[in-house]
Parts: structure tokens; C-alpha cells; sequence
């Protein structure tokens, strides 16, 4: 079985995916297959790990995939790889609602592979002995291994916390602050990989510089997964068109995989370009619309859709998917008009409207017999026409409506909720796309 590792942080904001990406650099740069995951719900650092690692980052996430699904996708994923690094999210407990489900400790556990942590400690010395006394005990089924001091000001301030910390936890790494390695904010998180020129050489030799490589490799264990077994792909009889360019590109993709595993050719267009594929159906995902409204405005693949849509095609959106087939869309005091397939308008604000998990059950019970979890992250605010028919009620989250996510018209779905094909009915929507087909 391939080995892993876990980096985590003590909380949000440590550094540690700066170190993870420099490890993920580092070891490639030694000729290693890298596998990388990310811990949560997140699509911008899987594509930061992706273009470093060359390999598909995949998300783990034990309260949308269970814990035997984080076990399966590790299995399928990695068995080729000479190391598997893990990305934590937020600090390394912190789970869903006050529990240890979809928290990094969880992940590792599940995994039964060993944490590296992360401590910030500019402003502090001897405290961070405190800091980990208290999260290598807190949990003794979570093992942290080794541990890396971010943000050192001087070799004395090295000497100084690494004397206070107890012996029996390693210290693999002090990382002095440089804030070009960082990758910028802004409102929805980090700024894509498509957005960022690397300078992977550089990030490599920054951390074999201030991280004992070796030593973190000495530390992986190999992930406590099933053994992977290959199945046959069955051949695609259909054509499914998945929208990727920089105003979609928030997706999971284990959802592409679950769409070849039911019998579909996944191809990429991008509306932005006006691209309109020969397609079966088609998905949209989430990402970042409001930068690129004007250029939507005037697609072709725009002014296409509401045909396409009246006609029968399937189509499913989420999120940026979502507030793209809607009428018109609002952004800093300018109106676009846009798709016009689902019956409502949008509008983008300068503050958070939701966030966290979200749980649906279907209000049609022939598109799914059981209940369908995912996340919700967004600024803006949609606004149905009074007779909008929504496909779910949500019994976690927000939605778009009065408790209610999913808008429904012709064969098209879309709502805020971005899901998983861990409960998301793939086959139901591969299924709607075969019948088109067959027409």
C-alpha cells in the first residue's frame, strides 16, 4: 500500500498549505509520484496541487463521502504513487457542527496514517510547547508525528521554541516567513492555479532548505485503505460536456470518474470561448462568473443554451452554474443578461449570504430515493419567479429560497449546492442524458 502523511495546522491561516504545496513541490522535484489530497470540501487548492503534484488532486471528505468512500477514492487514486500527501482543513479537530466528522484528525484516522502539524509561531516561544502538549493529547488515536515551525524570525527564535517542546515529537522543519512562496486571497479563497505562475524549483528548494525531507518521508506510513482492484471501463456511449475555463472550475473530480464509470465521454468546452459542444448533456460547476460576466454576456454558447434547454438536453448546475442560467446577473451596479433558462435573476453583494454543509431531500423520489449532501458557498443572492419548481428541500443549509435549492425547468437542474457522487444520483442524470441520446 502506498504511504501517506497528513499535514495539518493547529488553525486556519498557519501556513499550511504553503507547506504542503512546498513538501508536494519538493518531493516531485526528487522524481517521486506524488499523489495529492485535500481534506474539506475545497476546489482551489486541489487545483494548486494538481498543477504541482501532475496528478488529479482529490478531495476527502468523511461527511459528503463517508468513511468508506475516503478509503475507496485513496485506494483507487494512489496505487501507483510512491507517496500520498494529505492537505488538512482549518485546524486539525475541526469537524462539522462539534464533532470530529469531515475534520483532519478524522481523515487521518480513518486512513490510520500520521500527522505532521504546523504551528505558527511568530509571536511566540515557549508557548507552542503548550499548543502541543494540548493537540497531541487531546485525541490519542491521532497520531502527530513530526511537527514544523512556521514563521521563525532567527535561528534564536528556533533555539528558544524548539528547547520548550518535548523530545518525544520531532521537529522537521523551520520555515522563515517568505511572503512571495504565499499564494494571494481574495474573496472566495485563494486564487486558482490558472492564475499563478510556479516556480516549482524555487518552492522545492525553499523547503529541502528548511524542512528535513527525508525525515518526512521516514514518518509516512502506508494508508490503511482496501486493495485496489480495477475495474474494466465500460464503453462510452454517450457524450457528457462538463464547462471548464476560469469562470467554471469548481469540481470534484471523482464526478468525471463516475460519469465514465456509467458509460460517458466527458468533454471539456469552455463558455467563455462560445464553445457549444455536440453533447448529451451538460454540466456546469461552480467558480467565479461575476469576473467574467461581460465576456458571458455576449457567448455564444449563451445565447445557445435556452434552445438547447427547451429541446430537452439535461443539463446540471451548480452554484456559478446556477446563477449563469439565470436571466440576468448582477455585478457592481451593472445588469448582464445571461441564459435565461431557469426562471430567475441573481445578483452579487459584498457579503457572505452561506456557508457550510448542506443536506437535501429530493422532492421527487424518481430522481432520488435518498437524501443528498454537499456544501454552499456563496456572495449572491437569487431571486425566483413565483412559479419556480425547486427539486429540493433542504434539511441542512440555506438553499436559494425559504429552504429550498434546486430549480427546476425543461430537464435542467441547477442550485447552490455543490454535490458528490458519493450521494449525488449519477446515474439518474447519466441515465436523463442516454434518453436524450436515444431520441
Amino acid at each position: 500500500m502506498t504511504k501517506g502523511i497528513l499535514i495539518a495546522g493547529t488553525h486556519s491561516g498557519v501556513g499550511k498549505t504553503t507547506v504542503s504545496m512546498g513538501i508536494m513541490a519538493a518531493l516531485k522535484h526528487r522524481q517521486l509520484k506524488v499523489q495529492p489530497y485535500k481534506v474539506g470540501p475545497d476546489y482551489i487548492d486541489p487545483s494548486h496541487h494538481t498543477a504541482i503534484c501532475g496528478r488529479s488532486s482529490r478531495n476527502l471528505d468523511t461527511y459528503m463521502m463517508g468513511t468508506e468512500g475516503v478509503r475507496q477514492t485513496v485506494a483507487r487514486t494512489s496505487a501507483d504513487a510512491d507517496i500520498a500527501v494529505v492537505e488538512g482543513v482549518m485546524g486539525l479537530f475541526d469537524g462539522i457542527d462539534s464533532t470530529e466528522i469531515a475534520s483532519s484528525a478524522h481523515v487521518a484516522k480513518t486512513l490510520d496514517i500520521p500527522v505532521i502539524l504546523v504551528i505558527n509561531v511568530h509571536g511566540m516561544s515557549r508557548s507552542a510547547a503548550a499548543l502541543l502538549k494540548g493537540y497531541s493529547e487531546f485525541d490519542p488515536e491521532v497520531r502527530i508525528a513530526g511537527v514544523i515551525l512556521n514563521q521563525v524570525g532567527s535561528p534564536r527564535h528556533v533555539e528558544l521554541v524548539v528547547n520548550s517542546l518535548p523530545g518525544n515529537i520531532p521537529v522537521v522543519g523551520t520555515i522563515p516567513r517568505r511572503k512571495e512562496i504565499e499564494v494571494p486571497s481574495r474573496h472566495l479563497g485563494l486564487y486558482m492555479a490558472h492564475e499563478k505562475d510556479y516556480n516549482t524549483a524555487e518552492m522545492a528548494a525553499f523547503i529541502e532548505e528548511n524542512v528535513d525531507l527525508d525525515a518526512v518521508l521516514d514518518l509516512a506510513e502506508p494508508c490503511s485503505v482496501p486493495d485496489f482492484e480495477e475495474v474494466p471501463q465500460i464503453g462510452a456511449d454517450l457524450r457528457i460536456g462538463v464547462a471548464w475555463d476560469p469562470a467554471f472550475c469548481f469540481y470534484y473530480r471523482d464526478m468525471f470518474d463516475a460519469f465514465r464509470d456509467h458509460g460517458a465521454e466527458v468533454v471539456f468546452f469552455s463558455p467563455m470561448e462560445g464553445e457549444v459542444p455536440d453533447v448529451d448533456g451538460i454540466y456546469f460547476g461552480g467558480g467565479y462568473p461575476e469576473l467574467y460576466a461581460e465576456v458571458l454576456e455576449s457567448s455564444e454558447t449563451t445565447r445557445k443554451l435556452k434552445g438547447l434547454a427547451a429541446d430537452g438536453l439535461p443539463i446540471y448546475a451548480e452554484c456559478g452554474g446556477l446563477l449563469y442560467l439565470c436571466g440576468t446577473y448582477e455585478v457592481d451596479d451593472r445588469t448582464y443578461k445571461l441564459a435565461d433558462v431557469v426562471p430567475a435573476n441573481t445578483r452579487m453583494t459584498n457579503r457572505l449570504k452561506a456557508l457550510g454543509y448542506t443536506e437535501a431531500r429530493p422532492l421527487d423520489k424518481n430522481f432520488s430515493s435518498h437524501n443528498i449532501r454537499g456544501h454552499e458557498f456563496h456572495y449572491s443572492i437569487t431571486e425566483c419567479d413565483r412559479d419556480a419548481i425547486f427539486a429540493y428541500e433542504m434539511v441542512r443549509g440555506k438553499g436559494i429560497q425559504d429552504g429550498f435549492d434546486g430549480l427546476r425547468e425543461y430537464n435542467t437542474l441547477a442550485g447552490y449546492m455543490h454535490s458528490h457522487p458519493a450521494s449525488f444520483p449519477v446515474d439518474k442524470f447519466v441515465g436523463k442524458c442516454r434518453e436524450y441520446k436515444r431520441r
